[in-house]
């Protein structure tokens, strides 16, 4: 018997007055992309305690566990090069801060919806337009 790996991983929506943190990606898959922060779940970690992890990791910001949102779960098998990968993908409430890069970030920016970069990473264009709808409604 023959058992598939499936990773689960969290991407995080974080909020600004001025629109939506993104990450420049600086490893592959998708180097030099922009991408929703996030990662995998580590072993005995909670979704949301993930979540909190590699925002800060990700971008330097404290996210309160208690104002992570669930935006949806995102579970195509190609949705990652690597292999079979289901994202959770979470809002935060709204920042005003600075952002500072780190792990496998090269740069965070700060783009408004109707103005996000071309090259987009994953399936991250797919989750910002469901985050553009739900916006509407929050």
């Amino acid at each position: 018997m023959t058992i598939a790996k499936i990773d689960i991983s969290v991407d995080i929506i974080v909020r600004t007055r001025d629109g939506v943190a993104l990450i420049l990606r600086g490893s592959e898959p998708y180097k030099d992309h922009w991408a929703i922060p996030g990662g995998g779940v580590e072993l005995g970690e909670t979704l949301k305690g993930a979540a909190v992890r590699e925002t800060k990791e990700e971008t330097g910001v404290d996210v309160p566990l208690d104002s992570l949102h669930l935006l949806g779960v995102y579970s195509r098998p190609d949705r990652d090069p690597r292999g079979h990968c289901i994202t959770m993908a979470y809002v935060a409430k709204s920042y005003d801060g600075d952002f500072r890069a780190g792990s496998d970030a090269k740069e965070v920016g700060v783009f408004k919806m109707g103005e996000l970069p071309e090259k987009l990473a994953f399936d991250h264009l797919e989750i910002l337009r469901d985050y553009e709808i739900w916006s509407y409604h929050h």
